[in-house]
């Protein structure tokens, strides 16, 4: 059996968080002797190198980064056990990680109120970001559920759909095609178009559709890492962007942005929350996650597509 402590996984983090055991051994307020140590000590136990000591900054190796990520899950037990012993005593308390994909920033402020004035003594973070970043923290163990379009495929999780997700062409409110009953997918063949970054759910669902359609490649495609910039950019007649029908509400009720009625869309997806598979949610968690279940459908726009 391994013969490890905290105290040196502790370290294995801090090391690789700060890249120096100078570094690590102030933030943890011990000697940096002690320090290595601890970290050499860790390194003969297992028969393995943690980091690689090349170089000015120390970099984990992929035994380091297995130390790393058993770390984080050991932080969430703990976190979690606290939750559930407090839960025991009767109090409404604990905290939730949330994580959604940007898209998702529309709604998801209306739905945490909404939990929250049925719990208000949970304590739950938000973090928002593109379906990279979103996949990455629960992958990590960083947050507890996510909200995005589908489920990632490389590690074990769960989900469950609470709405639907539609996809929709967008352009300015004088453009040409807004004024078309019916935009044949052959007049997008030499359109501008306005993209979401590589990595975004959105920007996949983009490529889809022009693979689905057999349209070549635009030749010209701007990129921008904000739905907020693009719908700007779009007013501004830069272009036409493929892009979810719960940002732009607002935008085309005010008659600034229509909604082109363009062969083969709206898309449809799903709406999910995730969460992993290999770890049973707090008490908190698993009130958030009922109640998106049963009432995530209803923070949701209205369909204009």
């Amino acid at each position: 059996m391994i013969n490890l402590t905290f105290k040196q996984l502790e370290a294995v983090r801090e090391v690789a968080r700060t890249g120096t055991v100078v570094k690590a051994a102030a933030v943890l307020h011990v000697t940096p002797a002690a320090l290595t140590s601890r970290i050499k000590l860790l390194e003969e136990d297992l028969g393995l190198a943690l980091f690689d000591r090349t170089g000015n900054r120390l970099r984990p190796t992929d035994a380091g980064r297995e130390a790393m990520a058993a770390t984080a899950r050991i932080d969430r037990v703990v976190a979690d056990l606290g939750d559930t012993l407090e839960a025991m005593k009767g109090l409404h308390g604990g905290r939730v990680r949330f994580g959604a994909v940007s898209t998702a920033k529309y709604f998801a402020a209306e739905l945490i109120a909404a939990f929250l004035r049925q719990h208000a003594g949970i304590d739950l973070q938000l973090v928002v970001g593109n379906r990279a970043e979103t996949v990455e923290s629960l992958r990590n163990y960083e947050i507890d559920i996510a909200l995005m379009g589908r489920q990632p495929s490389d590690f074990a999780s769960e989900s469950e759909p609470f709405g639907p997700h539609p996809y929709v062409m967008i352009a300015s409110a004088d453009h040409r095609l807004a004024r078309m009953k019916r935009v044949p997918k052959d007049e997008l063949a030499n359109q501008k178009f306005i993209v979401r970054e590589e990595g975004s759910g959105t920007r996949n669902i983009f490529e889809y559709f022009l693979s689905a359609q057999t349209i070549h490649p635009p030749k010209v495609m701007v990129e921008m890492a904000s739905n907020e910039t693009i719908k700007q950019a779009v007013m501004a007649g830069l272009g036409l962007s493929l892009i979810s029908a719960h940002t732009i509400a607002s935008e085309v009720a005010a008659g600034r942005l229509a909604v082109l009625k363009v062969e083969g869309l709206p898309i449809v997806r799903q709406w999910f929350e995730v969460r992993r598979a290999d770890r049973e949610l707090p008490p908190a968690g698993s009130a958030l996650w009922t109640f998106i279940a049963k009432k995530g459908h209803t923070f949701l726009p209205k369909r204009i597509a």
